[in-house]
């Protein structure tokens, strides 16, 4: 996939997003060496934009520097995840709450697209596209709660989870009988919004984002 931006005032910024795309796309994965020179070669631009970039990565947690490799994209461990997902916890049950309570009926129509998109790139096999229809319907609800500073929390917070995702979502699709597990609590999640019915989403956001804690926590045990 050609990754090369265009020269602009804001080519750090390009430059950044670009990366920061591919970071939490999976197609970085966690340990990726960040050569400055073969990623300026790979964008089209000069190693400046780049090293400025990969700086604010850093900054933000998607990357990490290391002993005689220099700047590698960051993995997060199985503890960090369960801070993580305790958090989300917490903020999304919320924000689930808020939205069933104020959402109109055009943006449950929005939510029912998303979720049709999702559930068409769930039989295509399609990983990422997934992971993005399926917070494109949670962020529909979510910014009905009315809160902008709710709903930019709760996306730092996938960003950073994301590669996590991913591979939890492949791994489903990989086990045919687990496949439902995909879409049933969006799909539960939309008949509570569209019922006005705020203590269901916040119960049905609580249950799925405890099962997503309960197998980071197996996981851990595991080890």
């Amino acid at each position: 996939m050609s990754k090369r931006v265009e020269p602009s005032p804001s080519l750090a910024d390009q430059v950044y997003a670009v990366l920061h795309g591919a970071i939490t796309s999976g197609e970085y994965p966690a340990g990726y060496r960040l050569r400055i020179r073969d990623l300026a070669a790979e964008v089209g631009t000069s190693v400046m934009p780049v090293r400025e970039a990969i700086r604010r990565l850093e900054e933000a947690g998607f990357a990490e520097r290391v002993p005689h490799k220099g700047s590698v994209v960051k993995g997060q461990n199985l503890d960090e995840l369960l801070h993580i997902y305790d958090t989300r916890q917490v903020l999304e049950v919320e924000a689930a709450r808020r939205g069933a309570a104020r959402i109109d009926e055009a943006d449950v129509a929005r939510m029912r697209e998303q979720f049709e998109l999702m559930r068409s790139a769930i039989t295509e096999g399609a990983v990422v596209p997934y992971l993005d229809h399926d917070e494109a319907l949670l962020a529909i609800l979510y910014e009905a709660a009315g809160n902008p500073v709710l709903l930019s929390t709760i996306r730092t917070l996938w960003q950073h989870c994301r590669a996590y995702k991913i591979v939890g979502a492949r791994a489903t699709l990989d086990t045919p009988g687990d496949v439902d597990a995909l879409w049933r609590y969006q799909e539960r999640l939309l008949k509570a919004a569209l019922a006005h019915d705020a203590e269901m989403a916040a119960a049905i956001s609580n249950e799925s984002l405890a099962n997503a804690t309960d197998r980071i926590k197996a996981q851990l045990e595991s080890r």
